[in-house]
Formats: C-alpha cells, sequence, structure tokens
C-alpha cells in the first residue's frame, strides 16, 4: 500500500512539474510548437541589433500577429526614432514609411520564404527543417542550435534560440561560420492571448495611426559612396540633376560588375501613396528596403536610394546598399 501510494506521488509529481523525461530535446520541441499552433494571436516586444561591418543598428521591435496570416512589425530605430512597419493581410504585404505618407505593396510570401528573428512560426520552422540542429539544457534555460535560411546574406548561416523554462523565448542570436554575433533579438515581453480591434491590421489605420516625423530634405549637399564596389568595377561619371522638388544625383560603376546607383531628396505627399513593388521586403542597415533580381531600392534620412544592375546578383546588391551609410565619405 505505501508503495503503491509513493508512485503515485512520483508520477504526480513528474505530471505537474516540467522533469523525469518532460525536458527532453522531443518534449521543449512539443511544447513550443504546440504554444505557437495553438496561438491564435500573439504581441511580442524586444530589442533587435544588427551588426553591419563595424556598425551597429538597434531597433526597438513591436510585433503582433493574428491567425489567417495577419502580421504587423513595427522596427524603430533607436539613433533617429525613424519607424518603418511591415504589414501582412488579406490584401498583401506592405512596407510603411509613415514620415512621406507612402506605402510599399508587395505579391510576396513574406515572412514564409526566410528566416525572421523576431517571428515565432520562422523561428520553429528553422528549428524543426534542421534535422542536425542541437539542444542543449542549463538550470534556467533551453537551447537549440539550428541552421538559417537567409538567401541573400550566406553569412548567416545558424542561430541559438533561448528558451525560458516556461517555453518562452528570451533571445535570438544569429551566427556566422565563425560563431560571430551578427544579429540578437532579445524578447521583453510575449503575450500569447492577445486581442486586437478588427480594423488593427488594416493598411489605412495604420497609416493613420503611425507617428510621422518630417525627415524630408529638400537638396543634396554631400553625395554619398559605396564603401563596397566588386572587384574590377570603378566609378566612371557622376551626375546632379535638379527636379521640381529636389535634386536626383546618378553614379555609374563600369566594369566587371556594372551597377548604377540613384540618390535623390523627397517630400511628403499630401494623401495616403500606395506605390506597387517587385521583390521582397529586405532589412538593409538602419531600415527596410525592396529587393529583386536587378534591383534594390529603400529610404533612410529623408533620402530615396537605388541601385540598379543586371549583372550584379541579389547577394552582391545587398552588399553594396548595406556598405552606403547616411554618413558621406570621399571617393
Amino acid at each position: 500500500m505505501r508503495k503503491n501510494l509513493l508512485g503515485l506521488v512520483i508520477a504526480l509529481s513528474c505530471f505537474l512539474v516540467i522533469g523525469c523525461g518532460g525536458d527532453s530535446e522531443k518534449d521543449v520541441l512539443k511544447d513550443f510548437e504546440k504554444s505557437i499552433n495553438n496561438s491564435k494571436s500573439y504581441h511580442l516586444t524586444g530589442v533587435l541589433e544588427m551588426v553591419n561591418n563595424e556598425n551597429s543598428y538597434i531597433y526597438d521591435v513591436e510585433v503582433s500577429y493574428r491567425k489567417d496570416d495577419n502580421f504587423r512589425v513595427s522596427l524603430t530605430n533607436q539613433t533617429n526614432n525613424h519607424e518603418q512597419i511591415i504589414l501582412k493581410n488579406e490584401n498583401g504585404v506592405y512596407v510603411l514609411t509613415p514620415s512621406l505618407n507612402k506605402s510599399f505593396k508587395f505579391q510576396s510570401e513574406w515572412p514564409y520564404n526566410n528566416s525572421q528573428a523576431y517571428l515565432l512560426q520562422t523561428i520553429l520552422k528553422d528549428i524543426k527543417n534542421d534535422k542536425n540542429r542541437t539542444f542543449s539544457k542549463t538550470e534556467d534555460e533551453y537551447i537549440f542550435v539550428s541552421s538559417v535560411n537567409y538567401p541573400n546574406n550566406k553569412k548567416l548561416v545558424k542561430q541559438k534560440v533561448v528558451l525560458d523554462k516556461k517555453i518562452n523565448v528570451k533571445e535570438i542570436q544569429v551566427l556566422d561560420e565563425n560563431d560571430n554575433m551578427q544579429m540578437k533579438m532579445t524578447f521583453d515581453k510575449i503575450d500569447l492571448k492577445a486581442t486586437y480591434d478588427e480594423n488593427y491590421f488594416s493598411l489605412k489605420e495604420n497609416m493613420d495611426s503611425a507617428i510621422a516625423l518630417d525627415e524630408t530634405v529638400s537638396k543634396i549637399d554631400d553625395i554619398i559612396y559605396p564603401l563596397y564596389i566588386p572587384e574590377n568595377t570603378k566609378l566612371t561619371s557622376q551626375n546632379k540633376i535638379t527636379k521640381a522638388d529636389g535634386e536626383r544625383v546618378m553614379l555609374t560603376f563600369s566594369g566587371d560588375k556594372a551597377f548604377t546607383f540613384v540618390q535623390e531628396t523627397l517630400s511628403i505627399t499630401k494623401d495616403l501613396v500606395t506605390i506597387p513593388m517587385y521583390g521582397e521586403p529586405t532589412v538593409i542597415g538602419d531600415t527596410i528596403g525592396a529587393l529583386s533580381d536587378t534591383s534594390i531600392n529603400w529610404i533612410s534620412n529623408g533620402m530615396e536610394y537605388y541601385i540598379i544592375s543586371d549583372i550584379l546578383t541579389e547577394e552582391e546588391l545587398v552588399m553594396v546598399a548595406a556598405s552606403i551609410s547616411s554618413i558621406p565619405v570621399m571617393k
């Protein structure tokens, strides 16, 4: 009788407390997957740090999700308070730039076509897709290390996913092949039972409620040059053009990897403008841009930038774009 009672106590303890085999890799992954799949909506906040050569960009991140693939990701640069929003609803994928009263619409499979360090679904997908993932645990944490899918940045090869004992994500580190951290997402709050108003994920609602800072400029005082130029390629022409509402500079690079780099001033539109875009939303330095197979363009500090080439690969387009900062440098 006493043995049976002791066995019952042990069984209940194993059921009520994580342990007794409940924190194996299989069990933790199963619980992590269940928590995400059972969540009809979630809201999370945190801080994203991105390393670009010797520079670091730090964003305040806010993510909202509601079932049937409604996503809203707000990235606010801590340095200049510039906010951009990636929005996905039944009408498509948008990148919103409230400071210019503009949105850019993509026909895209985002966010499922590559890794995203701030979205629970893609974090889980990367872990499950890697049959060679590793798992470890400490007194306070569970840790998965898996491969990642960043097709336009081959430097990013794996991620370290840190969960607390309640199976909530604490931190994501994206690493290169030498285990150097290139990206870190630290989660502050996660609510797996969030509720949202009916129009929370609508384009108009988000543009109307966003804080629009006037970041426009009317002239180009200093021309900006890329710090990375492919081998056997050089600057061969430079032209400044006066527009009705500002200026445009065109730099032509000729050689084995020829491309054109355009920078121009922007103005705020009175009415909301939605511009169709080809390609994918892509984080470039301090902002979000649009990447296609022949071009990449983005807006930063009141200026718009384009890189156009029939020769550069998408990865090379990103490399050139990532080497351009808002600080002008001499040729």
